[in-house]
């Protein structure tokens, strides 16, 4: 019986597994990416509502939309002029700033971003801010929140479907879905990104924010800043975003493609 059940779910998942156009791995996808970015705009305005959003009067906040703006766009040039425009089907950008202390930053599905006021402080220039948006809105494009919400939904739902589960359990799921991009806290094991995730955002981060004019070597000292900030607690930003020798040797093994996309 035990053994029927695991071949059920083995089969389950592997049905649910689709090639992502931009890394080229296969993710497990058993949400379509429309019904998540409904739910994204759900979640995104009830955020907002419930935080001081900076007005675009503040040098701060419109530096976030000028910059995210730029990387948007060009990422857009990017996969149209590739042929894969439906990598950003049903995107509508929005970029937000925040009044908190946390040293954080996110994007939803659909491009919805928000950037925490206490990240500026590490940031400390237009360039290293796009290194922090490229990596967020990397994260989007390459679905991984949308991973994140497909196995979430088997590990605490059985594989249930997302509208059954929002149905059924709603406050569960839309716990389930704020953890998934970051915004909620630690369930079990399960953290918002996996090492893989936030290697290939790291990588096509850089590579987003290098397309857009931004000069991607300024990844090296900002992560030497953000590691340096944590102290004996790291800041909310690294606790879902490991930093390490790892990560640098990484960063410095991508920069070389990146800079290929470099056009200051």
């Amino acid at each position: 019986m035990r053994n029927t059940i695991l071949f059920i779910l083995a089969t389950f998942l592997i049905a649910g597994c689709a090639t992502n156009l931009v890394t080229g791995r296969k993710q497990l996808n058993l949400v379509s990416e429309s019904q998540i970015q409904l739910m994204a705009v759900s979640q995104y305005r009830t955020f907002l509502t419930e935080h001081k959003v900076v007005g675009s009067g503040n040098a701060n906040a419109a530096m976030v939309n000028r910059v995210g703006n730029r990387i948007a766009n060009a990422v857009t040039s990017y996969y149209t002029s590739q042929g894969k425009s439906q990598v950003l089907d049903g995107f509508n950008w929005e970029f937000n700033t925040i009044e908190s202390e946390e040293v954080n930053a996110w994007c939803m599905p659909g491009g919805k971003v928000v950037v925490y006021t206490g990240l500026f402080g590490v940031t400390q220039n237009e360039t290293a801010l796009a290194i922090v948006i490229g990596h967020e809105i990397a994260h989007a494009v390459a679905k991984h929140g949308n991973e994140r919400m497909s196995q979430a939904l088997v590990q605490q739902l059985g594989g249930m479907a997302l509208d059954v589960a929002l149905a059924n359990e709603p406050e569960q799921t839309r716990n389930l879905f704020l953890i998934s991009y970051g915004l909620g806290s630690q369930v079990g094991a399960m953290l918002p990104w996996s090492r893989q995730q936030e290697t290939e955002a790291d990588k096509y981060g850089l590579i987003f924010s290098a397309m857009a004019g931004y000069d991607p070597r300024e990844a090296i000292p900002f992560w030497q800043r953000m590691s340096a900030a944590g102290g004996a607690k790291p800041p909310e930003f690294l606790s879902t975003h490991p930093s390490d020798d790892r990560r640098m040797r990484d960063l410095k093994k991508f920069m070389p493609e990146a800079l290929k996309y470099y056009k200051p």
